[in-house]
């Protein structure tokens, strides 16, 4: 197909081997009366994510089901597990990153679903698109620019400050090529190292981000030198006229999912919405608006070699980075989530 790897949407067993917004009144609303309604709340990013949904996912959804779709931002992995313990639910489906799905499938807090397409489902996620974390800098700070981790982490050489993604299952890889581990030694994580050369880097951390928007910001308006960042969201700065750069060197590829919540009274519609904004034509429009690679191979189709190129997945892209291995992680990613907090915190 046209720009694209097939052999990054693999069947399960290749996968295995490689691979808040406030609630309004109506959302709160009991069980049971959520449970009437012909409507679907969906948890999203918010910003450009939420608008390429809109486009692609959620109003062609409506148009061809009559099914309502309500937004709620941003995504949390903490009112998930919320609303499935008290059973009032803010939303019914939401993304999630590989670690905090594997949490999610642990805790009991997602529905089990079906694969929509061949090899599409893992740990009862549904995958859909994969984005990358890039490093980026101002290059108004930068002569030189920095091609890889071991780059970042060099204070000496491209002095300024730093930030990263407040999330432990993207650092902790990310720490372990800086300290000189090659990508196929990567996993399982050795956890104890990677501790080690986060206590070099951290005091050059000004700001650990927790939602995209705030990373393109602090990178746009000059408050940091060099970050981790989604690609995406780089794309943001650059298009704002940002003085800035990226490497797709040593990207780190995340595939994302579709998850449904434990017991929502919408289960039917919300089944019917992870199989539609997964299939083929839908989610290569959103991939596409959103600059993210489409995991279903039948999007492929609908994705030229021009669109491929600001994708983590197009082959010149792709060669350059490494994907996230949930499936051979080395720890339990909700423990390494506990112990990374509490490194931040000290």
């Amino acid at each position: 197909m046209p720009g694209m790897k097939t052999f990054l949407m693999p069947d399960r067993r290749s996968f295995l081997k490689t691979a808040a917004a406030a609630a309004t009144a109506s959302l709160a609303a009991p069980y049971i009366v959520r449970a009437q309604e012909k409507i679907l709340y969906v948890n999203t990013w918010g910003g450009p994510w939420e608008a390429a949904a809109k486009a692609n996912l959620i109003d062609p959804f409506t148009a061809e089901t009559g099914i309502q779709v309500k937004t709620v931002s941003p995504v949390s992995f903490a009112k998930l597990a919320q609303q499935v313990k008290t059973g009032t639910y803010e939303f019914d489906v939401t993304t999630l990153g590989g670690g905090e799905l594997v949490r999610a499938n642990q805790a009991g807090i997602i529905e089990e679903l079906e694969a929509p397409y061949k090899g599409g489902l893992f740990e009862n996620g549904v995958a859909s698109h994969a984005f990358a974390t890039v490093i980026a800098w101002r290059t108004d700070k930068y002569k030189e620019a920095p091609k890889t981790w071991a780059d970042f982490w060099n204070v000496e050489k491209f002095p300024g400050g730093r930030s990263l993604q407040r999330y432990a299952a993207r650092v902790i890889p990310i720490a372990l090529l800086a300290d000189g581990v090659a990508v196929e030694d990567l996993y399982p994580l050795d956890i104890d190292r990677a501790f080690k050369s986060l206590d070099k880097i951290k005091d050059h951390v000004r700001v650990w981000w927790t939602a995209g928007a705030q990373s393109t910001q602090i990178l746009r308006d000059g408050e940091i030198d060099m970050i981790g960042i989604w690609h995406g969201r780089y794309f943001e700065a650059e298009k704002a006229g940002a003085p800035v750069a990226m490497t797709w060197n040593q990207g780190e590829i995340e595939r994302a999912y579709w998850v449904v919540a434990k017991d929502t009274p919408n289960l039917d519609n919300a089944k019917k919405f992870v199989e539609f904004a997964t299939s083929a034509k839908p989610l290569a429009g959103f991939a596409k608006a959103a600059d993210y690679g489409a995991l279903n191979p039948a999007s492929n189709e609908f994705v030229s070699a021009e669109d491929a190129k600001r994708m983590p997945t197009s082959p010149e892209n792709y060669k350059l980075t490494f994907e996230q291995d949930m499936a051979n992680f080395g720890a339990d990613p909700a423990e390494l989530a506990e112990r990374f907090e509490e490194w931040v915190a000290s």
